[in-house]
């Protein structure tokens, strides 16, 4: 049975974000990939990670977690750790 994966790939200042078509292993997920990057049906956005600019802050945020998020205060700003 096939399910739909989301693949996300971060690789020299580019980043993709796309839907792969797969059996629930990691060879066909791999296959599924290599699939749409052969296909060149995969848009690549610069991340600008490599620009002047000097700080960078990234962030994710999870969602269903059943623990509490741990805070610590950086520099007067309070972040999840």
């Amino acid at each position: 049975m096939l399910k739909k994966f989301t693949v996300k790939i971060w690789a020299y200042d580019y980043h993709a974000k796309f839907e792969a078509l797969a059996e629930d292993n990691a060879e066909s997920i791999e296959k599924s990939i290599l699939d749409k990057i052969g296909e060149k049906s995969i848009k690549w956005e610069s991340t600008g990670m490599y620009k002047d600019i000097p700080n960078r802050i990234t962030y994710e945020e999870v969602s269903h977690a059943t623990r509490p998020i741990q805070t610590k205060e950086v520099l007067g700003v309070e972040v999840a750790v």
